[in-house]
């Protein structure tokens, strides 16, 4: 039971999160246009969307409650203009089962979605749930290390949904998981590339150095054992 008796405790689904995508979408739509020549120019770089902080927990564990609903948008950044980091939209998620905060102005009927976005260095196109690892895994500013420390589950692209970028090897909920019969998330080969990109080895090297060290200490086999082995017989 979570400490604060006001937050819920029900489940979050998938139609509950793909309705968060749309509810960041359309504060963004207002906001590209309205600076269509300033944070306008993000627009249609959008790498995907993440449920964060408590609730994304709340998704991954089933017990840290809901007290309000944080979405960050990720864009693929534009050298000289970066999203604006101080945007902060909010929503209404309307009457629901998870109900409304107390101590939300009585204008919420439901719990409160903040909207906020980040640029992170990434091609238009590029895998959202990597990029999104990297920059959590990095914790190079305030905000990624604020994330880091709970959870991330992406809502956008909608294909996606569910899947649960943070924590590394997070299991996701039954009911909502996407990921197949193991439902971990991510793949080893993901872990293997966000150690990498920040130990500033190349991709593979890791690997092949786990091999090496694996057979540095094995003897040649004589021509004798490898007759024995099936090996090929010598000359």
């Amino acid at each position: 039971m979570p400490a604060d008796s006001d937050r819920s405790l029900e489940r979050i689904e998938l139609t509950d999160l793909l309705r968060l995508a749309a509810l960041a979408a359309d504060a963004e739509a207002e906001l590209f246009s309205r600076n269509p020549q300033g944070s306008g120019r993000y627009a249609g770089r959008l790498l995907g969307r993440a449920l964060c902080q408590g609730a994304a927990l709340h998704y991954v564990n089933g017990s840290n409650g809901v007290k309000d609903f944080d979405v960050w948008s990720f864009y693929a950044e534009i050298d000289d203009w970066p999203f604006p980091p101080r945007w902060r939209g909010t929503r209404d998620f309307g009457p629901s089962k998870f109900g409304r905060y107390p101590g939300d102005p009585p204008r919420y009927l439901g719990r409160r979605v903040d909207l906020l976005g980040r640029s992170l260095p990434a091609r238009p196109g590029a895998d959202p749930g990597v990029a999104l690892r990297i920059y959590l895994a990095g914790r190079r500013t305030g905000s990624a290390k604020a994330l880091a420390a709970k959870a991330a589950v992406l809502v956008d692209p909608q294909n996606r949904a569910g899947e649960i970028v943070w924590p590394l090897l997070a299991r996701a909920p039954r009911s909502a998981s996407r990921m197949g019969s193991s439902g971990l998330v991510p793949s080893q080969s993901t872990i293997d590339v966000v150690a990498r990109v920040f130990s500033g080895g190349r991709p593979g090297a890791a690997s092949a150095r786990r091999g090496r060290s694996r057979t540095a200490g094995r003897a040649r086999p004589s021509g004798r054992d490898s007759r024995r082995a099936g090996c090929c017989p010598t000359r």
